[in-house]
């Protein structure tokens, strides 16, 4: 038993069997994390849900009547097929058993009666359905259900998030378990994360009570009081964490970096060929206040795709050798560090010759850093760090390795922060002789309340202007399944493009090497026609892969066109030989997985098709599409997709169509995607902590939530009189690492 009796394992309350599911399939693994597990909606007696906006490709429960229930025979009389239709009052929902299960059921399925039905959704004939459901029928004619009947004559019925492995009402004993367990002993060792003051401030709930009502409501009031007290725990407990590492943060020395009058930066300025935009001085200008300040600068540079970060960090990065230190550009890829590298060095001309025959007087060295490079190359590039002949490096995680030294490392710019931990980010910064300014960048939008949030310890910038000579992007739908000849058009649009002097991407999710294609092979086939009647399988294809697709093109709808391939295990030399001869207009199209996602920049790509479009979530989608209409020419993207008219996922797709900011489309990715989506990757360990805080919807709570956790922090750094909250924050850390957010 542990001091904590939520800290407790759940195969000592429920059983070995129940645990191993809960905890493979859901993982939930303590009681704590069964009691947070909390239900997703709440039948209510009489209530009828809608059926008709049932998410396809999601295990649900429903609560409904059965209208009727037939069988059918198929495949020339030899199966046959149990069909039962269930209705809500405005929808229906099909359940569909086969062989032996449409004989064995039959007689309970029967209409007029009423149950919970769980599976996954599917669309049959655009027909809703559930095949072969889990079921608990909820009236008293069914002498198995007569516990089922009474919880569901007297109080609201929890759904809670399931999967085919174990059922909502199955979840929801396994909560009774616990719940009844911890009843019995008075929530004895069960610890309070927030503190008193705050809870009587603040009105909330003691927790034993908030879990006992968002688990066993009576009325809706009750759900809403555990709910709002549940989302002060989220969002206090985040909030502490934060205020925890920027106290830490602002405490650390720095050195000022203060530009030289008529130094590089001077000089890169003058012979810039356009104006900055008034969104790019201002951001510079909150920059380098930053830079002259005596503790580090820590800054998150958000900004649409193409609006000019990557001009905005090099000017940080000239002004700090200017100051007489380094610094050092860290990119996910080492395709991205090169085209950096490449981009960097073109526009510096001859400022980024320092020290060689050529090169300016005020200039310094630009040097790329990967782990692919030759031992020769990379011993050059090792000295000229060491002994400070290079003011900039440019570089992949290779920067991190032990064996890299800096001369004076004062600014570390992090490029896509998504792709990197705080472990990585801090190893580079330990590289300095004194902590280095930071600065990371995202060219994914994020809405403020996500940015307070995720990125909560660093101080925000946006760059939301586009600068002048882009040209737009028409963006539309491409129908494959519905209207093949749209993708016929698409072809001959890419050739249309090419024939004009320009180039093409064609995206696709998978590589389809000997690799992935093993990952894949338990994936299903699509069915033929004859299949029809045949018992509907779960999965869908294995989404389309490069290698294939490439094969198809050059051979089809793409002949005579040169079509290369670019993927992330290809050897480092061979990518760079594909981008070098793409950027130099020798490739007409290139199929490509999300390698070129950020960075790439072609302004000759004018046409972007990516397969499989629903594959990719939305922001994604508008990273891929920024890859086009780069130079004067507009540009082009079809999103190709097998998804059917009504889907979630064609509606994802409208929405990236209809829209270019990229703000607009985070703030819909977000309210499609579960909150767990948008912070699991973000916070250290598996899952994320946010199961009721919404950040679209919660920013009084999450604002209010930051100021709390900040004056308690200042008063109590240490956390020494809070221990609950102390181990509520140690619930949180993975177990091998002291930091708390992994920022993705």
């Amino acid at each position: 038993m542990s001091a904590n009796p939520l800290d407790d394992r759940l195969r000592d309350l429920v059983g070995d069997r129940t645990a191993k599911v809960l905890g493979e399939h859901l993982d939930l693994h303590t009681t704590g994390d069964l009691l947070h597990h909390y239900p997703r909606r709440y039948a209510e007696r009489g209530e009828l849900t809608r059926l008709a906006d049932l998410p396809v490709d999601e295990y649900v429960t429903v609560v409904a009547q059965i209208a009727k229930a037939d069988k059918r025979t198929y495949g020339g009389g030899k199966g046959v097929r149990l069909e039962v239709v269930v209705t809500d009052g405005s929808g229906s929902l099909t359940l569909v058993f086969f062989s032996k299960a449409a004989h064995a059921h039959a007689h309970r399925l029967i209409p007029g009666r009423r149950g919970m039905f769980s599976g996954k959704v599917s669309v049959f004939n655009r027909v809703r359905q559930l095949a072969h459901p889990d079921y608990q029928l909820l009236d008293a004619d069914d002498g198995d259900a007569e516990e089922a009947a009474d919880a569901f004559a007297n109080r609201l019925i929890p759904l809670y998030p399931a999967c085919k492995q174990i059922t909502s009402w199955r979840i929801a004993q396994a909560v009774d378990t616990a719940l009844n367990s911890l009843a019995a002993t008075g929530w004895t060792g069960v610890g309070e994360p927030l503190p008193d003051q705050l809870r009587a401030d603040r009105g909330l709930a003691p927790l034993p009570e908030a879990l006992e009502k968002i688990h066993r409501p009576r009325s809706k009031q009750d759900i809403a009081e555990a709910r709002h007290r549940l989302k002060w725990d989220e969002a206090f407990v985040l909030q502490v964490a934060l205020a925890r590492r920027r106290a830490a943060d602002a405490a650390l020395p720095a050195v000022p970096r203060c530009p030289a009058a008529d130094g590089l930066l001077t000089a890169f300025d003058a012979k810039l060929p356009f104006t900055l935009t008034d969104g790019q001085q201002a951001v510079s200008a909150e920059i380098f206040a930053d830079l002259a300040a005596e503790h580090p600068m820590h800054r998150l540079l958000q900004g649409e795709v193409g609006s000019g970060k990557t001009m905005v960090a090099l000017r940080a990065m000239l002004g700090v050798v200017d100051a007489g230190g380094q610094a050092a550009m860290l990119a996910p890829t080492e395709v991205l560090a090169q085209q950096h590298h490449r981009s960097i060095t073109e526009m510096m001309g001859e400022l980024a010759e320092g020290g060689m025959l050529g090169g300016s007087d005020v200039g310094t060295k630009v040097v790329l850093l990967t782990g692919s490079m030759g031992a020769a190359a990379r011993r050059a590039a090792l000295l000229d760090l060491v002994t400070g002949e290079a003011g900039i490096v440019v570089g992949t995680h290779a920067l991190i390795e032990d064996k890299v030294q800096f001369d004076d490392l004062g600014l570390v710019v992090v490029d896509e922060q998504h792709r990197f931990g705080v472990e990585q980010r801090d190893a580079l910064r330990g590289k300095g002789k004194q902590p280095p300014h930071l600065l990371v960048m995202t060219a994914t939008p994020i809405p403020r309340t996500v940015a307070m949030t995720v990125f909560g310890d660093l101080d925000t910038s946006v760059l939301d202007q586009l600068p002048a000579g882009r040209s737009p992007i028409a963006s539309h739908v491409v129908p494959a399944a519905e209207k093949p000849h749209f993708l016929e058009r698409a072809w001959e649009r890419v050739r249309e493009e090419v024939e004009g002097g320009h180039q093409a991407y064609v995206v696709c999710p998978r590589i389809g090497d000997a690799e992935d294609t093993a990952e894949a092979a338990g994936g299903s086939r699509k069915k033929s026609a004859a299949a029809e009647q045949a018992p509907p399988d779960d999965e869908r294809r294995p989404p389309l892969a490069v290698l294939d697709v490439a094969a198809q093109l050059a051979s089809g709808p793409l002949r005579g066109l040169r079509v290369e391939v670019l993927h992330g295990r290809m050897a480092p030399d061979a990518k760079d030989e594909v981008m070098r001869a793409f950027a130099a207009g020798e490739v007409h199209v290139l199929v490509a997985t999300t390698v070129i996602e950020v960075g790439v920049n072609v302004p000759n790509a004018t046409a972007m098709v990516i397969m499989d479009a629903d594959r990719f979530g939305v922001s994604q989608l508008h990273q891929l599409r920024g890859r086009v209409g780069r130079g004067s020419a507009p540009g082009l993207c079809l999103l190709v997709s097998e998804a059917p008219e009504a889907s979630p996922a064609r509606s994802r797709l409208d929405a990236v169509a209809g829209t270019l900011d990229g703000f607009a489309l985070s703030e819909i990715d977000l309210q499609q995607r579960r909150e767990g989506d948008v912070l699991g990757q973000a916070q250290s360990g598996a899952r994320s902590s946010l199961r009721v805080l919404a950040v679209m919807d919660d920013r009084d709570v999450i604002e209010a939530a930051r100021q709390e956790a900040t004056d308690l922090v200042a008063a109590d750094p240490e956390l020494t009189a809070h221990a609950d909250l102390r181990s509520a924050l140690q619930s949180l850390l993975d177990a091998d690492r002291e930091e708390f957010l992994d920022k993705g």
